[in-house]
Parts: C-alpha cells; structure tokens; sequence
C-alpha cells in the first residue's frame, strides 16, 4: 500500500501512486470544483458531472450516459452478458471492475482507508464519498440555487424540484414521486396494512419506526423541538415552527391565495388547495371513496380492515378506532 505524500491518498501499488501523482502536478483543473486532471480529455469527461451532458444514448431503452464505457457495461444489462465470473461463488459480472470489488467480499480485504477515522472500504468511490464527511466537502453544484451535494445522485434527484420530473408512478394509484424512495414510502404508508411497530404503553400499531417514536411522545410528555429564543418547548416540529412565526416573527408564513388562511409549512397548504380545486387524490381501493389527504384514506381504511390498532390499558382487549378504546377505558377502569 502506498501513500500519497501530499493529498494522503492510499493506493494499492507504485502504479497507482505515479497515476494519481500526475493530479497534483496537472495544469487541468475544473473551475466547478477545483478537481485536477492529468489529461484534457478527463477533464472534458468530468465537466459532464456538472452540466449533466450525457451523449452516449442506449438503442434498447433510451437510457443516456456520460461515457462510453458506461454505455458498454449498461448494454450488457440488456443482452445478459455477464463475462466475468467469481471462481469463489456463483456471481457473475459485467464489468471486470465489478468483479474485482466483489472478490473483497470473500477475501475480506479493505485496501481503501480513511486517514481522518479509523473506517475503511473496499472500493475508493466510498472512501471518496466518505472523506467529504470530514471535508465538508460538497462538489455537486445546482446551477439554479444556491443547494449543494456530496454525491452526483443526490444532485440529479435534486434537480426534480426545479424540473417537476416525476419518474416514479404508484401503481395503485395515480401519484407521482421525484424519488424512488418516496414511492416506498407512500405505498407503505397509504396502500399497506402492516404495521410491524407497536407501542409498549398503549398497544397502538405503526407502519414505521419513525411514526412509532412521535407517538411515544404523548406517553412520555417529552419535548424535543426547543425554541432558540425562549424557553418554550414543543412535542412537534410544526408546533415550533408555527410558533417562531407567532411569536418571534421569524420565518415565512404560506398563504393561500383564495381565503387567505396562513400556514407554517409549504406542506400543509398544498393540502389545504386540494380542498379548493377539489382534487381527491388518495382513492380507497376497497371502495370507489376518495379523499383529500392520506390521514384521512388511512382513517377510512379502518372500516375495511380487521387490524385493531388501539389497546386498553387495563384489559388488553383491543379496539379499531380510539373513540372506542377511550369510551370502554373509562367503564373498564371503574370496574376495576
């Protein structure tokens, strides 16, 4: 393993170092991110990142991409050629690269490793990745606002709120999202009915962890959101928000245009128009019903369903509706 006696970089041999040298001393440097290249053509290649160019178009699926390489390697996902084989497994790969990390996995072998912490990787993309945690690095530009990235991904997902792009279609429904990760999201939220998470103080059930940790604040009484000029605190973001905006004028308040109702966040409003155009987005699909909001199609839901989310206390017995927990709650406690 050899290092770099300038930047730190390890790399896996003499070769590698001479390569990586020619950076330091190279007279071609991005002006977007002030990276270093020893060729012209590198560099062209590189700009691609920044101006989003990709000229080499897939003939199958339309897909684009900034290098040829990259088109190569992504024709193979269409012809199923998978050249490179592991001799340890049964994986094979389209690209030898590809391979090559793989082959880490039996060996165990992390040549990559960060100077800063003691954490290191099998590949030098995620070293790469991960030196910007301590660089605070962020090359990823978008040129339409002053927004930042780590990654190239993060950038191109970005980009969707200036587009409106939306790739990503529920197929339950007629909704869009910018991200993969979002359509997860909701049709876990809105279209499923598993709730794996439940409440060790009142029994109720959630579809995530994150809903199961805002609940547990009713029970606790705790107040994690604080308020930076006084000493209120609140049990919800929107309550804080709501109150930097009542109180200490700080922040910017979201109007409607048609009745001139304020709200804390952009979020909120949206829905609040839906009302107006009467768009009901979110449609049961045990039913022809529609609604505004997806609390209120998860509300409805329960008619549907035989899932029991609420929990007496006393009893254990279990109710759909809390109305009804909270009615027998107070018969059930009496008896007792």
């Amino acid at each position: 393993m050899c290092c770099c006696t300038q930047c730190g970089k390890r790399c896996a041999n003499q070769h590698q170092l001479r390569v990586h040298m020619n950076v330091h001393s190279s007279k071609f440097k991005c002006t977007e991110c002030g990276k270093c290249f020893s060729t012209s053509r590198a560099l062209t290649v590189h700009r691609r990142i920044h101006s989003g160019e990709k000229p080499f178009e897939c003939t199958v699926c339309s897909k684009r991409f900034t290098t040829s390489g990259e088109l190569v390697a992504h024709s193979r996902t269409h012809s199923g050629e998978k050249p490179y084989k592991c001799h340890e497994c049964d994986k094979a790969f389209s690209q030898s690269t590809c391979l090559n990390s793989h082959m880490r996995v039996h060996t165990g072998e992390k040549p990559y490793k960060c100077h800063f912490c003691d954490k290191a990787f099998r590949v030098s993309s995620n070293l790469t990745k991960h030196m910007r945690v301590h660089t605070e690095d962020k090359p990823y530009k978008c040129h339409l606002c002053d927004k930042a990235f780590t990654e190239s991904g993060h950038l191109s997902s970005h980009m969707r709120v200036h587009t409106g792009d939306k790739p990503y279609k529920c197929s339950l429904c007629d909704k869009s999202f910018s991200q993969t990760g979002h359509l997860q999201t909701h049709k876990r939220h809105v279209h499923s009915n598993r709730r794996p998470y439940d409440c060790r103080y009142c029994g109720k059930l959630f579809k995530s962890s994150r809903n199961l940790k805002s609940h547990v604040r009713i029970h606790t009484g705790a107040k994690p959101y604080s308020c930076r000029h006084c000493s209120d605190r609140f049990t919800w973001d929107h309550q804080l928000k709501t109150h930097l905006l009542k109180s200490h004028n700080e922040g910017t308040w979201f109007t409607c245009h048609i009745c001139q109702k304020k709200f804390s966040c952009s979020g909120n409003l949206k829905k609040h128009l839906l009302r107006h155009k009467g768009v009901k987005p979110y449609v049961c699909s045990e039913c022809p019903k529609s609604f505004y909001t997806g609390g209120e199609l998860r509300s409805h839901q329960l008619l549907h369903s035989d899932v029991k989310h609420f929990c007496c206390g006393s009893c254990g017995k279990y109710f759909r509706r809390k109305q009804y927990v909270v009615k027998h709650f107070k018969r059930c406690w009496f008896m007792w």
